[in-house]
């Protein structure tokens, strides 16, 4: 499933072991050549305990077309059950990983599309820069959405349609998506007594230009990595990693804004090992190349 994707998250995919749970039978990436959005369609086995599912921070909608069954699905302690039935959307949370068991009678089949944060945040950003409860959309998206749900039964279908076309559905999808099943949220801010917290997004801050680790951070706030990444996202929102990259980004367009540099000296004042990985980094998530940006 890993494909060499600038626009999409997937290389938390790297060690799945897809083929022991699904059989893949369509894939917009290699069967119509399209970057801006994945389409994939799967069968599925129909049984399976305990798949660990990666947490990647694009939006994840799984339209189930075939098969019944109970899903039960646990995140850290948490464990929830929803029923797996043809019409039913379900929307992945970003940036969580998940264990996943279930059993059916028949055979299972589903439409699977990835939307890119960058699509998605860009959206956002031109709708007022809310901040997305992703829970409570995907709840009101599981209640029903016939217009989605066409949708994505229709991206499924080879139709001969280049880039521009899963651009244009991947950028719809995104406005349709904040505009009927998004609730704002304002930015969850650290607890006062997490001191820790605010010292690890004070040092992000202050270092932003450093090429700093997960373990670097840590080190400094007196955490594992592992403790870090669970409360600093139990008190912001996201990890630790995409705070940081978030930050870069942000220096990134005001360095393209108000001076003259180059992209490669931007990319390492910003803590980008090289101008390539500053470009894929700024198109995930401000949805353009640094240059196109510089221009705009």
């Amino acid at each position: 499933m890993v494909f060499d994707s600038a626009r999409l998250d997937l290389q938390p995919y790297g060690g799945f072991d897809m083929e022991r749970y699904v059989r893949r039978t369509y894939c917009s990436w290699e069967d119509a050549g399209w970057l801006s959005l994945l389409v994939q369609m799967f069968e599925h086995v129909v049984a399976a305990e305990d798949i660990a599912l990666p947490a990647a921070a694009d939006l994840h909608l799984v339209l189930p077309v075939a098969g019944r069954a109970v899903m039960e699905t646990r995140n850290g302690g948490r464990s929830t059950r929803h029923t797996w039935v043809p019409g039913r959307l379900d929307l992945r949370l970003p940036d969580q990983s998940i264990l996943r068991s279930y059993r059916c009678d028949g055979p299972m089949r589903s439409v699977q599309v990835h939307i890119p944060r960058g699509t998605f945040d860009a959206a956002a950003e031109r709708a007022g820069g809310r901040t997305v409860d992703f829970e409570a959309m995907a709840a009101s998206l599981a209640a029903g959405d016939p217009l989605v749900e066409e949708a994505v039964r229709a991206l499924g279908l080879p139709c001969g349609a280049d880039d521009l076309y899963a651009e244009s559905a991947a950028s719809f999808l995104s406005m349709h998506l904040l505009t009927r099943h998004a609730r704002s949220s304002p930015p969850r801010a650290p607890a006062r007594e997490d001191k820790r917290v605010r010292a690890a997004m004070a040092m992000m801050r202050d270092r932003v230009t450093d090429p700093l680790t997960l373990a670097d951070i840590a080190g400094e706030v007196h955490l594992s990595v592992y403790h870090l990444v669970r409360v600093f996202k139990d008190a912001t929102g996201v990890t630790p990693h995409r705070f940081l990259t978030r930050l870069r980004i942000e220096e990134a367009k005001r360095l393209l804004r108000d001076t003259d540099l180059p992209i490669a000296q931007i990319a390492l004042r910003c803590g980008f090992g090289t101008p390539g990985s500053l470009s894929n980094a700024f198109l995930r998530h401000a949805g353009a190349r640094p240059s196109v940006y510089r221009n705009s």
